[in-house]
């Protein structure tokens, strides 16, 4: 009997050991796939923060603002691309505060503000070393949900472009008022002498009123050319590009111009090539060249001379010029003849009726024909004014 219960008792403790060991299997695999899932959810959140992350640096690196964020104790944390360009710089500035890596003692304190005020906005500053180069800086504080500590967001805007506009408008104002304002004093002036009595002498009366056409005239191309510049600037105006022989088109300029080179016996040469074709608008082209020639009049030589030429350049562009062998310009000026109402020499200009707007206009158009203009000019040598245009095939 008890061999009997023996080998039962070993044969059921087997089962249970055999049990047991398969439970054990069971459990081992459970943990087993327990892990292999952990694991993949770390991969996967790791997958999903790397992608957030490269998402984030990606905005961050194709803004065209500067940014800059500071950690809990002020040290550079994060800077963009834009923002070292803005500041020209030429190494890593992460880990250091914002006075050793900028040297702005205007930025420290606007870190500052925004500890205790949590916002600041508007601030303007210069950049040294920069020329007229101007910042705008808006900063504001955030808190990091993991660490629950402060940080710093600057973002900088480059403002140097709407300075210069804004320059420009003052500028472009105040010398409308002026030109406006010579002329309109003197056609009062004349208006008040001749209701005084001067139009009881007939001669006296008949000079100034020629004045004061001069004046009226002065005032009208002053509009004109305003408004010519005006329509350029803004794309009103729509060329109508066709293939033009240019010596035509320089020749038409000369007939119109004759007279006027007359009256200071100078000499007027036409010396465009019968064979080149440019790509231009009429209308527009005859503008560029008749005040180019009628400035070589006015300010060259008295009894001189004044030559149209051209020459092909390249496969795709002509070259013209307008020359004259008058005082020349200086050098200082070259640069700024083109500028709208700069004058090298003011009193004569404006005796000699001019607006100060006749070579932006010329710049103006060559450029919305896709050329280009320059000058080339030395004092006691004459001046030319190189112009370019696509040939016209």
């Amino acid at each position: 009997m008890w061999p009997i219960l023996f080998l039962l008792a070993l044969a059921a403790g087997g089962t249970l050991a055999a049990w047991f060991a398969q439970r054990e299997r069971a459990v081992r695999a459970r943990l087993r796939e327990t892990e292999i899932a952990l694991a993949d959810l770390k991969t996967s959140r790791h997958l999903i923060l790397t992608e957030e992350q490269t998402k984030q640096q990606t905005v961050f690196n194709s803004m065209v603002e500067g940014l800059l964020i500071l950690d809990e104790d002020g040290r550079i944390q994060f800077v963009n691309p834009t923002l070292g360009i803005l500041f020209g710089l030429q190494h890593d500035i992460r880990g250091q505060t914002l006075l050793e890596a900028l040297r702005l003692h205007e930025l420290q304190e606007v870190a500052q503000r925004v500890l205790i005020e949590g916002r600041v906005t508007g601030f303007e500053f210069a950049l040294p070393g920069t020329g007229s180069r101007v910042l705008q800086v808006n900063a504001a504080s955030f808190r990091d949900p993991d660490r629950a500590h402060a940080g710093i967001i600057l973002v900088f805007h480059d403002l140097t472009r709407v300075k210069q506009l804004e320059n420009l408008r003052k500028d472009f104002v105040a010398n409308v008022s002026h030109e406006l304002r010579t002329p309109l004093s003197l056609i009062k002036g004349y208006v008040e002498t001749l209701l005084d009595g001067a139009k009881d002498d007939p001669e006296v009366a008949t000079r100034f009123l020629h004045t004061i056409e001069k004046h009226a005239d002065r005032l009208t191309f002053l509009i004109e050319d305003l408004l010519t510049i005006s329509q350029i600037e803004s794309g009103q105006v729509v060329l109508n590009l066709q293939p033009l022989p240019l010596r035509d088109q320089a020749e038409q300029v000369v007939n119109d111009l004759t007279s006027r080179a007359l009256e200071r016996k100078v000499n007027l040469h036409n010396d465009v090539p019968a064979d080149l074709i440019v790509r231009a608008d009429g209308d527009r082209l005859q503008q560029v060249l008749f005040n180019l020639v009628d400035n070589a009049i006015k300010y060259g030589r008295a009894g001189g001379n004044v030559r149209l030429g051209a020459r092909r350049l390249d496969a795709k562009r002509v070259e013209g010029w307008v020359a004259d062998d008058g005082p020349g310009i200086p050098a200082d000026a070259g640069e700024r003849v083109f500028e709208r109402f700069y004058r090298v020499d003011r009193a004569r200009s404006r005796e000699a009726g001019g607006t100060g707007l006749g070579l932006s206009i010329v710049k103006h158009i060559i450029q919305s024909h896709g050329g280009e203009v320059r000058l080339q000019s030395e004092p006691g040598k004459g001046a030319t004014f190189f112009y370019t245009l696509l040939v016209g095939h």
